[in-house]
């Protein structure tokens, strides 16, 4: 799954061995961002409202975390 994070980058959000990972996407690059550490028991949706949190310094007033895909 790919989200948008208040248009200032996307991250991608895989399930590897059972957990879920965060890679951010910047400049046609990958790297994995090791310090969000993602509830594995936790659906689409539930990724998507713990991405919101986890970013949350990002965020001006309206912004929200967006799903692409």
């Amino acid at each position: 799954m790919r989200f948008d994070i208040y248009g200032q980058f996307e991250v991608e959000v895989v399930q590897e061995n059972g957990q879920w990972v965060v890679y951010r996407m910047e400049g046609g690059s990958k790297s994995r961002e090791y310090e969000i550490v993602i509830p594995a028991g936790l659906n689409a949706s539930g990724v998507l409202a713990f991405l919101d949190d986890a970013y949350f310094e990002f965020a001006e007033s309206g912004e929200r975390v967006t799903q692409l895909e």
